[in-house]
């Protein structure tokens, strides 16, 4: 049984409490792969250090990774009590660990404000990210399921844009 607790759009707040260590990654991501086993290993030390540890599937939770605006795999996050700091350091088991038991996250700058994912800002870039994913489906279901050629859901979507767009401005 896994140490990592698995976040998602309806519990991601319970980063905003305590301190974590968050990693969002893509299953199929050759470097998130890699760093698996590391991940594992520090969750199951997470009691020690007195962490507890995360991850986020961003191929599932598109809306997680825009209000985190995730734009690199794996990405890595520090948490403490609702104060976010990226992670850049090495992703080996002593360095993850150092990083907490040496406090090294104190001396990283935090998240701007403006830029913190509990921010109405990134709260509005997560539904942007939500709408990309649906639009994506609907996309995938008239080519896919539908048949209808590519360039016809493209300019399906483009007369959608152009006709909202009027609508709005009338």
């Amino acid at each position: 049984r896994s140490s990592v607790r698995v976040l998602c759009g309806s519990n991601w707040s319970l980063v905003l409490q305590g301190q974590w260590m968050l990693e969002f990654y893509a299953p199929w991501c050759p470097a998130c792969q890699q760093i698996e086993a590391t991940w594992e290993s520090f969750a199951k030390e997470s009691e020690r250090l007195g962490i507890t540890v995360g991850k986020v599937d961003v191929t599932q939770e598109p809306g997680l990774s825009g209000r985190f605006f995730v734009t690199t795999l794996p990405t890595i996050y520090h948490a403490n009590d609702g104060v976010f700091r990226r992670y850049r350091g090495s992703r080996t088991l002593e360095d993850l660990q150092g990083y907490i038991l040496e406090r090294k996250w104190e001396a990283v700058e935090p998240v701007a404000g403006w830029k913190s994912p509990s921010s109405i800002m990134m709260h509005g870039m997560a539904g942007l990210f939500h709408f990309s994913g649906w639009i994506r489906q609907i996309h995938n279901y008239l080519t896919g399921t539908l048949g209808v050629h590519v360039w016809i859901s493209y300019a399906i979507f483009i007369l959608a844009t152009l006709l909202i767009g009027l609508f709005l401005g009338l």
